[in-house]
């Protein structure tokens, strides 16, 4: 079954709500997606089968582990991994950033330097940010380029030495969808032998990831902005899975992805990140799942860009609209369907306001994305309105926005 929108769309019961007089529209998308029935399916399915904890001797237990097995390998056909050993769970990625840095920096010493970058979304910046100053290492920031919010890349490479430890950086920006160059970045750490952490939170939801072909040393993203409940995911690359020796409890296994998982995980959320895998290889059923996956990515990233055009190209009827990201119709693969916005003398606040009224759900702020948001100096002046676009959105949904815009920001 080759994908369509309008397939998509009857498949997730929330797009096929309706408020009282306006349907829901949901471009809200970079905040998190909605969920497929299939996923809230297979999360209701756990619990009806029994919630057990992990190491039980009865059924419903060694269904717990079957669920968390078929996650890890989920996990690893979705990002490539070479092993679902390297494929570690927790709460979310902010968790996951926070504890792995811990680990990451035990080590540390005062001449080490750290890099961050000011496009990141902050779980990426702040959990180096204490783990340097706990080591008296130095972290510095990498600019964000503000003609396309994308990195500065002369400045990041600028800053790259023989002290250089770690980068962490973003894969796509959640605020101006803009998509990094990481392979260029990762060839530069390597040269210097430094780790590279990624944020991959806003990328996998619109392109496909190959840890293997990246070459990073750790990566991580989120449930639930691919379609999925929430639920961290991190790539942890070998020799690090065993090298590390993360914060846990004394008795908790020294052994594989076990030894960063600290505490009872959401079995049923590991259910549902499964079905969600499922989903979004569904469109193309292949006996290789990477192989399904890589062609529903495809399809996609053509349908995501074809919405970028037509978004820009109602955009362009706004002169007076600063648009904070790639802008140019030729440069719609070079950046997800998200887009922020500002208009003079109307707040982003108001905006959001008014097309919440309507149904038509849109974000307003910094999004954690303070670095950037200080250096465009918006951080203190309400952010920007985002607005973003999942594969299940459609045309029509962007023309119901942008006549709703040009009414009220005219």
């Amino acid at each position: 079954m080759s994908f369509s929108v309008e397939a998509a769309r009857k498949l997730f019961p929330a797009l096929n709500a309706r408020g009282d007089e306006e349907p829901f529209i949901y471009l809200d998308g970079p905040g998190g997606a909605q969920l497929p029935a299939s996923v809230l399916q297979a999360m209701n399915d756990y619990f009806i089968k029994g919630n057990s904890n992990l190491g039980g001797a009865f059924a419903s237990s060694k269904h717990t582990e079957q669920v968390v097995e078929k996650g890890r390998q989920q996990a690893k056909t979705l990002l490539n991994a070479a092993s679902a050993n390297n494929i570690v769970f927790d709460a979310n990625m902010t968790s996951l950033t926070f504890k792995l840095s811990r680990a990451i920096s035990r080590d540390w010493q005062a001449n080490d330097e750290i890099l961050v970058t000011a496009l990141d979304h902050y779980s990426n910046v702040s959990s180096w940010q204490h783990a340097a100053a706990d080591k008296g290492a130095k972290v510095h920031q990498v600019r964000v380029d503000p003609v396309n919010c994308n990195l500065d890349y002369a400045h990041l490479e600028s800053l790259i030495n023989s002290n250089t430890r770690l980068i962490a950086l973003t894969y796509a920006s959640n605020t101006s969808g803009s998509i990094v160059d990481l392979q260029r970045v990762i060839q530069k750490a390597k040269s210097v032998g430094a780790m590279v952490y990624v944020d991959a939170v806003h990328y996998v939801p619109h392109r496909l990831v190959d840890v293997q072909q990246l070459g990073c040393d750790f990566l991580l993203c989120s449930a639930y902005k691919f379609f999925g409940p929430h639920l961290g995911i991190a790539y942890v690359s070998d020799p690090w899975l065993e090298l590390l020796k993360p914060y846990k409890v004394e008795p908790a296994t020294n052994i594989g992805p076990g030894r960063f998982e600290t505490g009872t995980q959401s079995f049923a959320a590991i259910a549902g990140m499964s079905a969600a895998v499922d989903y979004l290889a569904d469109w193309n059923p292949q006996q290789n799942k990477r192989a399904a996956l890589t062609a529903s990515f495809e399809q996609f990233a053509a349908h995501e860009q074809a919405l970028s055009e037509h978004f820009l190209e109602r955009l362009a009827a706004h002169p007076q609209a600063t648009l904070y990201g790639e802008s140019s119709l030729q440069s719609t693969h070079m950046r997800t369907a998200t887009f922020s916005l500002r208009w003079p003398n109307i707040q982003p606040q108001q905006i959001a306001a008014m097309l919440g009224e309507h149904n038509i759900a849109t974000w307003h702020g910094h999004f954690y994305a303070q670095g950037m948001m200080e250096q465009l100096g918006l951080m203190d002046k309400g952010g920007v309105l985002r607005v973003g676009c999942m594969h299940y959105n459609t045309h029509q949904e962007v023309d119901r926005l942008w006549d709703l815009l040009d009414s009220y920001c005219a």
